[in-house]
C-alpha cells in the first residue's frame, strides 16, 4: 500500500511541476545574444553604431513598446513590427561621442509586452579620448 501511495504522490507531483513549467513558457519572451557592448577606445566626435540581436523564445508575438536612451547622445532604433515566436529582431544603438570624454557607460531601456513586464537594459560602453590638434588620432 505504501508503494502505491508513493507512486501516486510522485506522479501527481510530476504533473503539477509540468503544468507550472508550461505556464511559465507561454507568452512573448525576449532573449538577447548580448546585452553589453564595449566599443573600446574612440576619438571624441566619433560615432559608434551597434546592433543588439534578440530572439522571441516565447509562444506569442513580441512587441517593443518603447526604447529610451540614457542621454541624447545614445539613440536606439527598432522595428515597430511584431516579432513572431522563434524569429529574431534587432535594436540598433547609435552613440555620438561629441562633447564626451573618458569612460562612457550609456544605456537603452526597452519596454516590451514580454510576460515578465520587466524593463530590459542594454549597455554600450568604452573610452573617449581627445582628438589630436593636427586632426590625426
Amino acid at each position: 500500500m505504501k508503494k502505491v501511495a508513493i507512486i501516486l504522490f510522485a506522479f501527481f507531483s510530476w504533473q503539477v511541476a509540468k503544468a507550472q513549467e508550461e505556464t511559465v513558457k507561454t507568452g512573448p519572451i525576449m532573449e538577447f545574444e548580448e546585452k553589453l557592448y564595449n566599443f573600446g577606445t574612440i576619438t571624441q566626435g566619433d560615432t559608434v553604431l551597434h546592433t543588439f540581436v534578440f530572439k522571441n523564445v516565447g509562444t506569442e508575438p513580441l512587441r517593443i513598446l518603447s526604447a529610451r536612451g540614457s542621454c541624447g547622445c545614445t539613440v536606439p532604433k527598432y522595428s515597430k513590427d511584431e516579432i513572431q515566436p522563434g524569429e529574431k529582431g534587432e535594436v540598433v544603438v547609435k552613440f555620438n561621442s561629441a562633447g564626451k570624454m573618458n569612460n562612457q557607460n550609456k544605456t537603452v531601456t526597452l519596454m516590451t509586452n514580454s510576460i515578465d513586464k520587466k524593463p530590459i537594459i542594454l549597455t554600450i560602453r568604452g573610452v573617449v579620448v581627445a582628438r589630436t590638434e593636427d586632426g590625426e588620432d
